[in-house]
């Protein structure tokens, strides 16, 4: 199955991730953009850049990562305001953790990523995350239809191009109940951040 947004993988994807950290090299950085009163940095492009290659194996173009910052600093500045609790240390060392269980062994970050910027980035998608699921969720409705659905024309078919027995549908039921409730948060995020992004005032630096 999909995934569920976050900033970093996409559609918030993403998808996806974060802006906010530490920025000790501001005066010999490049601007990328400003943004209302506040600016993205290279430094920054280039530090989620880092971050989808060593999750993926692969980065999106610099326009397109400028792009996914500044959706960020959209919902930050909501979350922010709104005074959304950020994330327990506790649960930023769990992800931290399973990353790099997930890695092959001895796999470094990369040079353009330290340990202390992997915690920052972590740190802000489940925040940024947890903002949009609070926000979103209670207006996601998923019919029982629906999830008969997916599992007809979605989790059979590709469980047999797999030469894989499909799982029983009530095994699944609350996973499939679950990726729809995701994909329906991803869609309103979607809207509210394009609505949002026309009436920002942003000037981009680089191409």
């Amino acid at each position: 199955m999909a995934r569920p947004r976050t900033f970093l993988c996409g559609a918030l994807a993403l998808l996806s991730l974060a802006a906010a950290t530490a920025r000790p090299q501001e005066v010999v950085d490049r601007l990328a953009a400003r943004i209302e009163s506040d600016v993205i940095l290279l430094s920054e492009v280039r530090q989620l850049g880092a971050y989808q290659q060593l999750l993926d194996g692969k980065r999106e173009s610099d326009a397109q990562l400028l792009d996914r910052l500044i959706d960020q600093w959209i919902v930050r500045t909501e979350a922010e305001a709104s005074r959304f609790p950020r994330p327990a240390a506790a649960e930023v060392e769990r992800e931290v953790e399973k990353l790099k269980k997930a890695l092959p062994a001895g796999q470094p970050f990369g040079e353009a990523l330290r340990e202390a910027d992997l915690r920052s980035l972590i740190a802000e998608q489940l925040y940024l995350s947890a903002y949009l699921d609070s926000r979103f969720r209670p207006a996601v409705q998923v019919e029982p239809q629906a999830i008969d659905d997916y599992y007809a024309t979605t989790l059979v078919p590709l469980a047999r191009s797999r030469g894989e027995t499909p799982p029983p549908l009530e095994s699944v039921r609350e996973s499939i109940r679950e990726l729809l409730i995701q994909r329906g948060i991803n869609e309103q995020a979607d809207r509210w951040l394009k609505e949002r992004r026309a009436r920002l005032h942003v000037e981009k630096e680089m191409a």
